[in-house]
């Protein structure tokens, strides 16, 4: 039961937005180890008894294989962005199904659980939060990868997309459990997919920060010389930040399902039940995205009402002041007509009094437009 127990503390890194969750380790793998003969190929390992089994020599996929066939165990094969023919040998030597190879060697797939007679094939869609000083309208908030897991019962491979995601330091950690890693391959899928998970938790919570931002800046009185509207770019550009969010989370909901309810002879039926805890963290995940959504919809809202108002107010100011110098411009008009019979023209004191009459007409236009929130 102590393996039970240590489960959840193996397999969750405590990710913070400050911490990189994916992308700083090397994409080549282990540093002092020889690269095996496929380039693509960053780690190439078998593990018995749940240890990984050091050789003095570079070990190719089918060594492993050979390895694992001879003296049990199972072999751990790593992958970043192989082409076609770097990953044709490797797929002919486990048996591996066309369709899944297709998929893994040219990405862009939704997330999915897929069997193939012995073989699982899953696909897990990685998103890191990028970093940025100030969020504009053009800012990259989020980066998507994607992980290809091939399960076996006695092989994994997994084969990654993208400059994020690398999962060196999962390898690692599970290497230092091997109590946990004596369950075999699913206790790696298992590790891959908590890895990804907890990903997500943290690219919400820095997104939330995000969204609290834009929220303070289209409720608060803008200063001096702010630009009005300015917001709604910013707010257009988080929303399409969070589709993308959305494209990874959402499909992974029904995989997780199957792998925690449903029996299967791959996985293991200790690890199988930490699977539940997987799918409950990805629905707390789903709600936060959702609800991000909708509020950035009740923001945008707000923002185009608040650019609509100040039109208004810009208008009903324009129309004021219009109304005050119509009254001038009138008896500009009136005695530019340039009649010969105007009894006032002749008239000394004539003069000052229009004048008058027309500076107190507009003061009481003004006072009456000001007391009325026009002006």
């Amino acid at each position: 039961m102590s393996m039970i127990r240590d489960l959840r503390a193996a397999v969750r890194p405590a990710l913070r937005k400050s911490a990189a969750p994916y992308g700083s380790e090397d994409l080549r793998g282990d540093a002092g180890r020889c690269a095996p003969d496929v380039s693509a190929v960053v780690d190439c390992a078998v593990y018995r008894d749940g240890a990984r089994v050091e050789s003095d020599e570079c070990l190719t996929p089918r060594e492993a294989r050979l390895r694992v066939r001879r003296d049990g165990g199972f072999a751990w094969i790593g992958l970043h962005e192989p082409t076609e023919a770097e990953f044709a040998g490797i797929a002919e030597e486990f048996g591996l199904h066309p369709l899944a190879v297709e998929d893994a060697v040219h990405a862009h797939q939704r997330p999915k659980l897929e069997r193939y007679d012995d073989t699982l094939f899953t696909v897990f869609k990685t998103i890191h939060y990028v970093e940025h000083a100030e969020l504009t309208a053009t800012s990259e908030v989020v980066e998507a990868g994607e992980v290809m897991c091939f399960t076996g019962r006695d092989f994994f491979i997994t084969v990654r997309h993208g400059g994020q995601g690398s999962l060196r330091a999962l390898r690692h950690r599970l290497q230092d459990d091997p109590e946990l890693l004596a369950k075999g391959p699913s206790a790696v899928l298992h590790a891959i997919a908590d890895h990804v998970v907890d990903g997500y938790l943290a690219v919400a919570e820095a997104m939330q920060d995000d969204i609290d931002e834009v929220e303070t800046d289209v409720f608060s009185q803008p200063g001096k010389g702010s630009p009005r509207g300015t917001d709604a770019g910013r707010i257009y550009q988080l929303k399409r930040e969070i589709l993308e969010f959305k494209r990874a989370v959402g499909p992974l909901r029904r995989p997780l399902q199957l792998l925690s309810e449903r029996p299967m002879r791959l996985i293991d039926p200790d690890i199988q039940k930490y699977f539940r805890n997987v799918a409950d963290h990805l629905e707390r995940v789903q709600e936060q995205v959702i609800g991000f959504d909708e509020l950035l919809n009740s923001i945008l809202q707000a923002n185009l009402a608040q650019a609509s108002v100040a039109q208004n107010e810009d208008m009903r100011k324009i129309t004021s002041w219009a109304a005050i110098i119509a009254v001038p411009t009138m008896v500009c008009g009136v005695y530019g007509m340039n009649f010969k019979y105007m009894p006032e023209l002749h008239w000394r004191y004539g003069y000052p009094l229009v004048l008058g009459v027309t500076i107190a007409a507009c003061f009481a236009i003004h006072r009456i437009l000001k007391r009325n929130g026009w002006l």
